[in-house]
């Protein structure tokens, strides 16, 4: 199948007082039209900068670096200049942030907002635009949309506001949502609601989504695919289920480890020891050796990703073999 997207190398610079960082260093994955990939890793990890990244709006004086590719369908995103990349933005690519209040304008009402969304992307009347956005509260499961319309964002829950945020990255129809931590900040119930709302929004428009989460219950049951991001690498990409069931890297183990477990009256929780590294601090060679119980001496050279199983790749030495 031919992927919707295919991101390949992709590199992020900063230049710094003490020489170029880069905090997305190589990254490369794909994603097919309809499929759920999940982008998960602890904060720092570089995943919030990669969706950044596909849709051009690294922050300055970052710079995505030649050599870099994000292709979608047809499209080279890296080769438009920014006129053709603002029809994209919105267009063809929906985002949704992970902070409703901070992205939302205060000052315009729900429906104001969603309509701007629709006028900027197709040649309506504000009459249209208005009638598109109560639409898309519908779909979006917003209760009493027609009221939530005249509605300011403080005026709204956070589960509200987040359905506003959706309905706004679905208003030109996008062939791909990437949804950057959507359910951070909200109450479980209400997490466990947009996440069901994503999947049958993704699976009634065949659109695919690219989920950023670090929360790796968010992952079960909603990803066709996984990617583990650390220190700016993809250390491991899996199917969900061979995932779960045989996480090959000792980052991705710890992670599963971290998730705390009951056992009789108290809950056990094994953290990682450690921290994620500033970019400026990368070890040379394997950038998680410092923190991992399988230390090897070849850890002091950077691995390649290995075929660690079924269409499961580890950037480990642990499974030293041919590159895939």
């Amino acid at each position: 199948m031919t992927p919707l997207l295919e991101v390949r190398d992709l590199r992020v610079a900063f230049p710094t007082g003490r020489g170029t960082i880069r905090p997305v260093d190589g990254v490369s994955f794909t994603l097919e039209r309809g499929r759920t990939l999940a982008v998960v890793g602890e904060s720092g990890s570089g995943k919030s900068l990669t969706s950044l990244a596909l849709l051009r709006l690294v922050p300055p004086p970052g710079v995505i670096e030649p050599g870099s590719v994000v292709r979608l369908g047809d499209q080279v995103l890296t080769d438009l200049d920014e006129r053709a990349m603002r029809a994209v933005r919105g267009g063809r690519i929906g985002m949704v942030f992970q902070d409703p209040m901070t992205s939302l304008n205060p000052v315009f009402t729900a429906g104001d907002q969603i309509a701007e969304a629709v006028r900027a992307h197709r040649k309506v009347t504000a009459r249209e635009a208005r009638d598109r956005a109560l639409a898309l509260l519908e779909e979006v499961g917003m209760p009493a949309p027609a009221r939530r319309l005249d509605e300011y964002p403080h005026q709204l829950s956070g589960g509200m506001r987040q359905r506003v945020m959706i309905a706004i990255a679905l208003a030109a129809e996008p062939e791909l949502l990437i949804a950057d931590e959507p359910t951070t900040a909200l109450d479980v119930t209400v997490q466990a609601q947009i996440l069901e709302l994503l999947d049958a929004l993704r699976a009634k428009r065949g659109m695919a989504v690219l989920l950023i989460t670090h929360d790796l219950g968010v992952v079960a049951g909603r990803a066709d695919h996984v990617a583990v991001m650390y220190a700016g690498q993809i250390v491991e990409s899996a199917p969900t289920d061979q995932l779960f069931a045989a996480p090959a890297h000792p980052y991705t183990q710890g992670l599963f480890a971290s998730i705390p477990k009951l056992e009789g009256e108290r809950a056990r929780l094994t953290p990682i020891p450690g921290v994620v590294p500033p970019p400026d601090a990368w070890p040379a060679g394997c950038r998680f050796a410092p923190r991992c119980s399988f230390r090897l001496e070849q850890c002091a050279e950077p691995p390649a990703l290995l075929d660690a199983g079924p269409g499961q790749l580890a950037r480990c030495w642990l499974h030293a073999g041919q590159p895939a």
